[in-house]
Protein backbone atom coordinates (compact mmCIF):
# COMPACT_ATOMS: atom_id res chain seq x y z
CA UNK A 1 0.00 0.00 0.00
CA UNK A 2 0.97 3.65 -1.06
CA UNK A 3 2.16 5.60 1.90
CA UNK A 4 0.43 9.12 1.92
CA UNK A 5 1.56 12.27 2.28
CA UNK A 6 0.33 15.69 2.80
CA UNK A 7 2.09 18.81 2.37
CA UNK A 8 0.81 22.24 2.88
CA UNK A 9 1.74 25.20 0.34
CA UNK A 10 2.48 23.07 -2.13
CA UNK A 11 1.91 25.50 -5.16
CA UNK A 12 5.81 26.79 -5.42
CA UNK A 13 9.26 26.88 -3.84
CA UNK A 14 9.94 24.46 -1.00
CA UNK A 15 6.37 23.11 -0.60
CA UNK A 16 6.48 22.33 -4.42
CA UNK A 17 9.99 20.71 -3.92
CA UNK A 18 8.77 18.13 -1.35
CA UNK A 19 5.69 17.16 -3.50
CA UNK A 20 7.91 16.41 -6.13
CA UNK A 21 10.17 14.21 -3.66
CA UNK A 22 7.59 12.33 -2.21
CA UNK A 23 5.94 11.85 -5.82
CA UNK A 24 9.21 10.45 -7.02
CA UNK A 25 9.34 8.33 -3.97
CA UNK A 26 6.06 6.81 -4.73
CA UNK A 27 3.90 8.36 -2.01
CA UNK A 28 0.46 9.15 -3.08
CA UNK A 29 -0.15 12.89 -2.11
CA UNK A 30 -2.74 15.46 -0.89
CA UNK A 31 -1.16 18.67 -1.66
CA UNK A 32 -2.88 22.48 -0.54
CA UNK A 33 -2.49 25.74 -1.69
CA UNK A 34 -4.79 29.16 -2.34
CA UNK A 35 -4.05 28.97 -6.76
CA UNK A 36 -5.94 25.92 -8.02
CA UNK A 37 -4.95 25.91 -11.45
CA UNK A 38 -0.78 25.31 -9.96
CA UNK A 39 -2.36 22.38 -7.97
CA UNK A 40 -4.38 21.27 -10.68
CA UNK A 41 -0.89 21.51 -12.97
CA UNK A 42 1.25 19.93 -10.28
CA UNK A 43 -1.21 16.86 -10.52
CA UNK A 44 -1.30 16.40 -14.08
CA UNK A 45 2.12 16.18 -14.52
CA UNK A 46 2.00 12.98 -11.79
CA UNK A 47 -0.06 11.09 -12.92
CA UNK A 48 2.37 8.13 -11.08
CA UNK A 49 1.01 8.53 -8.06
CA UNK A 50 -2.53 9.78 -7.12
CA UNK A 51 -2.64 13.74 -6.20
CA UNK A 52 -5.51 14.68 -4.49
CA UNK A 53 -6.06 18.75 -4.37
CA UNK A 54 -7.39 20.95 -1.53
CA UNK A 55 -7.65 24.57 -2.21
CA UNK A 56 -7.29 26.22 0.64
CA UNK A 57 -6.24 29.95 2.64
CA UNK A 58 -4.66 29.27 5.53
CA UNK A 59 -4.94 32.34 6.95
CA UNK A 60 -8.56 32.03 7.44
CA UNK A 61 -10.82 29.96 9.71
CA UNK A 62 -12.34 28.22 7.56
CA UNK A 63 -9.82 26.71 5.78
CA UNK A 64 -7.75 26.23 8.83
CA UNK A 65 -10.57 23.94 10.31
CA UNK A 66 -11.06 22.14 7.02
CA UNK A 67 -7.92 21.24 6.47
CA UNK A 68 -7.57 20.12 10.05
CA UNK A 69 -10.65 17.63 9.53
CA UNK A 70 -8.46 16.29 6.43
CA UNK A 71 -5.87 15.82 8.70
CA UNK A 72 -8.19 14.14 11.37
CA UNK A 73 -9.50 11.64 8.38
CA UNK A 74 -6.78 10.89 6.22
CA UNK A 75 -4.32 8.44 7.01
CA UNK A 76 -1.25 10.28 7.00
CA UNK A 77 2.30 9.09 6.46
CA UNK A 78 3.98 12.53 6.61
CA UNK A 79 2.40 15.83 7.42
CA UNK A 80 4.45 18.78 6.02
CA UNK A 81 3.48 22.41 7.50
CA UNK A 82 5.46 24.06 4.83
CA UNK A 83 2.70 26.92 4.27
CA UNK A 84 3.55 30.64 4.83
CA UNK A 85 3.67 34.27 4.34
CA UNK A 86 6.60 36.81 5.40
CA UNK A 87 5.55 40.49 5.81
CA UNK A 88 9.14 41.26 6.66
CA UNK A 89 8.33 44.82 8.36
CA UNK A 90 8.85 46.55 12.08
CA UNK A 91 5.74 45.75 14.19
CA UNK A 92 4.76 49.63 14.44
CA UNK A 93 4.28 49.18 10.54
CA UNK A 94 2.57 45.77 10.46
CA UNK A 95 -1.08 46.00 8.97
CA UNK A 96 -3.12 44.16 11.69
CA UNK A 97 -4.46 42.44 8.70
CA UNK A 98 -1.25 41.22 7.77
CA UNK A 99 -0.50 40.18 11.60
CA UNK A 100 -3.52 38.15 11.65
CA UNK A 101 -2.51 36.19 8.27
CA UNK A 102 1.04 35.22 9.57
CA UNK A 103 0.17 33.83 12.93
CA UNK A 104 -2.79 32.16 11.20
CA UNK A 105 -0.79 30.45 8.68
CA UNK A 106 2.40 30.33 10.63
CA UNK A 107 1.10 29.48 13.88
CA UNK A 108 -2.61 28.58 14.63
CA UNK A 109 -2.42 26.81 11.14
CA UNK A 110 0.35 24.31 11.70
CA UNK A 111 -1.02 23.89 15.96
CA UNK A 112 -4.25 22.82 14.57
CA UNK A 113 -3.27 20.24 11.42
CA UNK A 114 -0.56 18.76 14.07
CA UNK A 115 -3.06 18.37 17.18
CA UNK A 116 -5.08 16.78 14.29
CA UNK A 117 -3.11 14.04 12.95
CA UNK A 118 -0.79 13.40 15.72
CA UNK A 119 -3.17 11.41 17.86
CA UNK A 120 -4.71 8.88 14.67
CA UNK A 121 -0.45 8.67 13.67
CA UNK A 122 -0.01 7.23 17.36
CA UNK A 123 -3.14 4.95 17.44
CA UNK A 124 -1.33 3.51 14.10
CA UNK A 125 2.45 3.59 15.39
CA UNK A 126 3.72 5.34 13.12
CA UNK A 127 3.88 8.48 10.76
CA UNK A 128 6.37 11.26 10.52
CA UNK A 129 5.07 15.59 10.64
CA UNK A 130 7.65 17.95 9.84
CA UNK A 131 7.62 21.61 10.53
CA UNK A 132 9.26 24.39 8.25
CA UNK A 133 10.40 27.08 10.15
CA UNK A 134 13.69 28.82 9.34
CA UNK A 135 17.31 30.33 10.77
CA UNK A 136 15.37 33.46 11.50
CA UNK A 137 14.21 31.78 14.41
CA UNK A 138 17.21 31.69 16.04
CA UNK A 139 17.72 35.94 15.31
CA UNK A 140 15.98 36.89 18.35
CA UNK A 141 18.62 38.32 19.97
CA UNK A 142 20.29 40.34 16.62
CA UNK A 143 20.63 43.81 17.56
CA UNK A 144 18.86 46.62 15.16
CA UNK A 145 21.22 46.74 12.67
CA UNK A 146 20.27 43.33 11.32
CA UNK A 147 17.65 43.87 8.69
CA UNK A 148 14.98 43.56 7.88
CA UNK A 149 13.25 43.74 10.91
CA UNK A 150 10.46 41.53 11.18
CA UNK A 151 9.70 40.96 15.00
CA UNK A 152 6.07 38.53 14.60
CA UNK A 153 7.84 36.51 11.36
CA UNK A 154 10.83 35.49 13.78
CA UNK A 155 8.12 34.63 16.61
CA UNK A 156 6.08 32.71 14.40
CA UNK A 157 9.17 30.47 13.41
CA UNK A 158 10.94 30.56 17.41
CA UNK A 159 7.50 29.26 18.07
CA UNK A 160 7.66 25.97 15.65
CA UNK A 161 10.95 25.21 16.73
CA UNK A 162 9.49 25.50 20.74
CA UNK A 163 6.10 23.21 19.65
CA UNK A 164 8.32 20.68 17.70
CA UNK A 165 10.94 20.19 20.28
CA UNK A 166 8.13 19.86 23.10
CA UNK A 167 5.89 17.93 20.78
CA UNK A 168 8.77 15.07 19.78
CA UNK A 169 9.06 14.57 23.66
CA UNK A 170 5.17 13.92 24.01
CA UNK A 171 5.48 11.18 21.34
CA UNK A 172 8.40 9.61 22.25
CA UNK A 173 8.40 5.96 21.52
CA UNK A 174 4.67 5.88 20.03
CA UNK A 175 6.00 5.28 16.50
CA UNK A 176 5.28 8.93 15.59
CA UNK A 177 8.68 11.04 14.74
CA UNK A 178 8.16 15.03 14.67
CA UNK A 179 10.87 17.42 13.28
CA UNK A 180 11.50 20.81 12.14
CA UNK A 181 13.83 22.55 9.56
CA UNK A 182 15.73 25.41 9.73
CA UNK A 183 16.31 26.69 5.98
CA UNK A 184 18.60 29.81 5.61
CA UNK A 185 18.17 31.96 2.17
CA UNK A 186 16.53 29.63 -0.55
CA UNK A 187 16.18 30.12 -3.94
CA UNK A 188 12.04 30.65 -4.39
CA UNK A 189 9.32 33.18 -4.89
CA UNK A 190 8.98 33.51 -1.35
CA UNK A 191 11.09 36.66 -1.17
CA UNK A 192 10.58 38.36 -4.32
CA UNK A 193 6.70 37.68 -3.61
CA UNK A 194 8.15 40.74 -1.18
CA UNK A 195 9.40 43.23 -3.41
CA UNK A 196 12.61 42.02 -2.10
CA UNK A 197 15.53 41.18 -5.14
CA UNK A 198 17.77 38.32 -3.75
CA UNK A 199 19.39 37.37 -6.48
CA UNK A 200 22.94 38.75 -6.06
CA UNK A 201 22.38 36.77 -2.81
CA UNK A 202 24.07 33.18 -2.56
CA UNK A 203 20.80 30.62 -1.95
CA UNK A 204 20.13 27.17 -1.47
CA UNK A 205 17.91 25.41 -3.76
CA UNK A 206 14.61 24.20 -2.97
CA UNK A 207 16.21 20.59 -3.83
CA UNK A 208 18.82 20.76 -1.44
CA UNK A 209 17.04 21.86 1.27
CA UNK A 210 14.52 19.34 0.79
CA UNK A 211 17.52 16.51 0.96
CA UNK A 212 18.65 17.80 4.20
CA UNK A 213 15.28 17.96 5.82
CA UNK A 214 14.68 14.47 4.82
CA UNK A 215 17.85 13.51 6.15
CA UNK A 216 17.72 15.44 9.30
CA UNK A 217 14.32 13.03 9.84
CA UNK A 218 16.94 10.01 9.04
CA UNK A 219 20.03 11.34 11.66
CA UNK A 220 17.02 11.86 14.39
CA UNK A 221 17.66 15.71 14.20
CA UNK A 222 14.54 17.26 15.91
CA UNK A 223 16.14 20.30 14.71
CA UNK A 224 17.46 20.50 11.57
CA UNK A 225 19.19 23.32 9.73
CA UNK A 226 20.97 22.24 6.29
CA UNK A 227 22.86 25.51 5.84
CA UNK A 228 24.75 24.70 9.17
CA UNK A 229 27.35 22.56 8.83
CA UNK A 230 28.80 22.45 12.34
CA UNK A 231 25.92 21.14 14.09
CA UNK A 232 27.47 21.01 17.55
CA UNK A 233 26.62 24.97 17.26
CA UNK A 234 22.76 23.92 17.48
CA UNK A 235 23.54 21.50 20.33
CA UNK A 236 25.23 24.15 22.05
CA UNK A 237 22.16 26.32 21.98
CA UNK A 238 20.06 23.69 22.85
CA UNK A 239 22.55 23.00 25.78
CA UNK A 240 22.22 26.29 26.94
CA UNK A 241 18.53 26.80 26.94
CA UNK A 242 17.96 23.84 29.33
CA UNK A 243 20.68 25.29 31.56
CA UNK A 244 18.55 28.56 31.83
CA UNK A 245 15.36 26.20 32.15
CA UNK A 246 16.73 24.04 34.97
CA UNK A 247 18.68 27.29 36.72
CA UNK A 248 15.64 28.96 37.86
CA UNK A 249 14.77 29.27 41.56
CA UNK A 250 11.53 30.32 43.80
CA UNK A 251 13.79 32.78 45.35
CA UNK A 252 14.55 36.30 43.27
CA UNK A 253 17.65 36.48 41.96
CA UNK A 254 20.11 39.08 43.29
CA UNK A 255 20.55 41.40 40.59
CA UNK A 256 16.78 41.82 40.99
CA UNK A 257 16.46 43.06 44.37
CA UNK A 258 16.58 46.18 46.00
Amino acid sequence: MSKLALVTGATSGIGKAFAERFAADGYDLIIVGRRQDRLAEFASGHPEVQVRTVAADLSTEDGINNLAQVCADEPLDMLVNNAGVSHYMPLADLPAEKARELVNVKVLAPTQFMRAAVGPMQQRGRGTILNVAGMIAFSGPADRTVMPRRAVYAGTLAYLVAMTQTLAAEVAGSGVTVGVVCPGVVATEFHSAQGLDLSAVPRMSAEDLVTGALRGLELGETVSAPGVADYQLLENLFTADLAAFGGQSPQLAARYAK
